[in-house]
């Protein structure tokens, strides 16, 4: 779930002018975005979104699996446009954010599919479990921000849990059990 989850890519990527060497990144919470999708009766997919997480990678392009992708996603910041249903996933039957108030993705893991796209393998917590997870990402582009002319790298990423192997099981059935997470992060390089 954690977007930033996608900055190893580059490493794959070749060199170019504008690419740092090695460095550490910090995800740009105002232009990244996690959000998740998840069956609604069969009639919809309901659409949440992560209002606050924060993390950052570390990547040297001539080293890739060296690299390394840490997330974290403040539960009380999830949103799904409802104040009811959003209360209610806070609770203990879904995230249990009293107890755990952090969902955390750790990268570990950083493959080559092609020059665009790859894999990361990592661990993702929810609700004190940890389970593994790989996110497909397509590299999108890097290289000066014209406004402030930071180094700048940019992902798009997806994968796809059951919520029920993070031990939320009410109203399976009723609520799918499959969730798909989408990811968009920009990653901003550390001076």
């Amino acid at each position: 779930m954690r977007t930033t989850l996608l900055a190893a890519t580059i490493a794959w990527l070749p060199l170019t002018a504008e690419r740092a060497a090695a460095g550490t990144f910090d995800i740009d919470p105002v232009h990244s975005g996690i959000a998740f999708f998840i069956d609604h009766l069969g009639f919809s997919q309901v659409i949440g979104i992560a209002k606050e997480f924060s993390g950052s990678f570390q990547f040297d392009a001539t080293k890739p699996t060296e690299s390394s992708l840490d997330v974290a996603v403040k539960v009380a910041g999830i949103s799904t446009n409802n104040s009811q249903r959003d209360s209610d996933i806070q609770g203990a039957d879904w995230f249990n954010a009293t107890e755990f108030p952090q969902i955390t993705f750790v990268g570990h893991e950083f493959k080559a599919v092609d020059a665009k796209s790859g894999t990361i393998a990592g661990d993702l917590t929810i609700a004190g479990v940890t389970k593994p997870v790989t996110l497909d990402v397509t590299f999108n582009k890097e290289g000066q921000n014209p406004w402030d002319k930071s180094h700048v790298v940019g992902f798009s990423a997806r994968a796809s849990i059951k919520r029920s192997d993070f031990g939320m099981k009410a109203a399976l059935g009723m609520i799918g059990d499959d969730v798909s997470l989408v990811v968009q992060v920009e990653g901003r390089a550390r001076s």
